[in-house]
């Protein structure tokens, strides 16, 4: 059995200026925090030798305050082991009163815009759903718990102490990095030198690093529509122009891209949401065009480690000759989005400048985490991991694939060639946001389609469907679930 908690005796402070009774102040300092939840059922009170220490008063007025909670119910003595939270402590009616304080006004001390931004469509209780088609998370039963576990014990050792314990100040870990490096990048034909790889909190992190740094003067940038809505999130908050640019059926057109732009956003191996994929004779047009016109491209190579197609194109990095492609690169995909652990390529300038930012903001990532990570790779379990999803999506998607022909949710969409996820359209141009609702009650969770369009209206006859967090065996009745409201949706209209 788990021995109860000890309430340190810091937890308490004595007001001495108060005229107060101190033996009242310790009484109801004990009422409220029960009260408030911070003391709960079962947890064991300072002994009054230690609490009578730490507030410089008497024992007996200590053990005074004691007994009248005891007598309240509040408090229980179990012989010689002390005195603990009653049970029934925080059903009692008494509540200190406490003198009126004016609140602080944070209205007018806070923009909102931050706030403002943030998507609401997310439910944080997804794993309720029994059909979550959503996407970003992942099924648990994929993850080598065992091997992450080991790899974590393995550099809590005394070899690893240093890159755990030390503050790194700006810099990364050096075996990671290596690992990046030798192995990762050249899978995407990316030859790096260390001082052009950052380590960052995942992509997310990565792009408020680029857009802190690029797009905070006044700059105008351009990004793919539909788009990743964290981009966006991120893009509204800073000094820029943004201009969406339609995607066709190979991603980015390059000579829709205004002449004006500084940098051009793009994720060509699997487009955020649709998973289009831009062919080399396009990648080839904009590193070209990117050389002409002297803007910046930021790659986001969003899961490129999922692809059923064999061999897929390199990276824009990989052909970039000119040094003008960031490239963003994350495990959140390939290990668990929990890690939130990724990392920056690019030319050895904008690097230091970003780790300069990233120093202010939180010198590095943990120590520890990387340092974990960097045996995940090295022992070979990121590789085994990732062939074992990349089975298991594989047959994920064929299993939906199948479900939306048969329940007559294929809407002639292209499937794409990997991913984790379905860009679909609703059956009659069906407000997503509508049927989303609808859905729930029947316990399926998917994305409506405006997050990832710019105008509020655009969007509304589409949605996403990911398979990377739901099992195979559930995903025939999801779908049927999907189909059946649609079509009670479509009737009511």
């Amino acid at each position: 059995m788990q021995a109860p908690k000890q309430i340190p005796p810091e937890t308490f402070l004595i007001d001495r200026d108060t005229p107060l009774p101190l033996q009242l102040q310790l009484r109801r300092q004990i009422v409220l925090a029960v009260h408030e939840g911070r003391f709960r059922p079962g947890e064991r009170m300072p002994s009054s030798r230690a609490l009578s220490a730490h507030l410089g008063v008497g024992r007996i007025t200590v053990s005074m305050a004691y007994g009248e909670l005891v007598a309240a119910d509040y408090l229980v003595a179990r012989g010689r082991s002390g005195y603990f939270i009653a049970d029934r402590a925080h059903a009692l009616d008494e509540t200190p009163t406490l003198a009126p304080m004016p609140r602080f006004d944070w209205t007018g001390k806070l923009p909102g815009r931050y706030r403002a931004t943030q998507r609401k469509d997310r439910p944080r209780n997804w794993r309720d759903y029994p059909y979550p088609f959503l996407y970003g998370q992942i099924d648990d039963r994929l993850i080598d718990h065992a091997a992450w576990r080991e790899c974590a014990v393995r550099a809590l050792g005394r070899r690893d102490l240093g890159a755990l314990a030390d503050d790194q100040y700006d810099g990364d870990d050096p075996e990671l990095i290596d690992f990046i490096i030798r192995h990762l990048l050249p899978r995407r034909g990316i030859r790096a030198r260390p001082e052009e790889v950052l380590l960052t909190m995942g992509a997310q992190n990565a792009l408020w690093l680029i857009c802190q740094i690029l797009l905070n003067r006044g700059e105008a940038c351009a990004i793919e529509e539909p788009f990743y809505p964290g981009l966006h999130e991120i893009l509204s908050v800073h000094d820029c122009q943004v201009h969406p640019v339609p995607i066709d059926a190979q991603g980015l057109p390059c000579d829709a891209i205004p002449a004006q732009v500084s940098v051009v956003f793009t994720s060509p191996s699997h487009q955020c949401p649709t998973n289009r994929t831009m062919p080399r004779a396009r990648r080839e047009a904009l590193l070209r065009l990117a050389a002409l016109r002297g803007f910046a491209v930021v790659e986001d190579d969003y899961e490129f480690e999922i692809s059923f197609a064999g061999a897929t194109s390199p990276a824009l990095k990989a052909m970039d000759r000119s040094g003008a492609v960031i490239y963003i690169g994350s495990f959140s995909k390939s290990v668990f989005p929990g890690l939130r652990l990724g990392y920056i390529v690019a030319d050895p300038a904008f690097v230091a400048e970003a780790r300069a930012l990233r120093s202010m903001m939180l010198r590095h990532p943990p120590g520890h985490v990387q340092r974990t990570m960097a045996y995940f790779l090295s022992l070979g379990h990121y590789d085994r991991q990732l062939n074992r999803m990349r089975a298991a999506y594989a047959e994920r998607r064929a299993a939906t694939a199948q479900a939306l022909v048969r329940h007559g949710l294929d809407l002639g969409m292209e499937a794409g060639s990997g991913g984790s996820s379905f860009w679909l359209g609703t059956p009659g141009g069906l407000d997503s946001e509508l049927l989303a609702a609808r859905l729930r009650p029947q316990g399926v969770l998917i994305e409506p389609g405006r997050p990832f369009h710019r105008q509020s209206g655009a969007g509304a006859a589409s949605y996403r469907l990911a398979y990377s967090s739901i099992g195979v065996s559930e995903i025939e009745e999801g779908i049927r679930r999907i189909a059946a409201v649609s079509r009670d949706c479509a009737g009511a209209a």
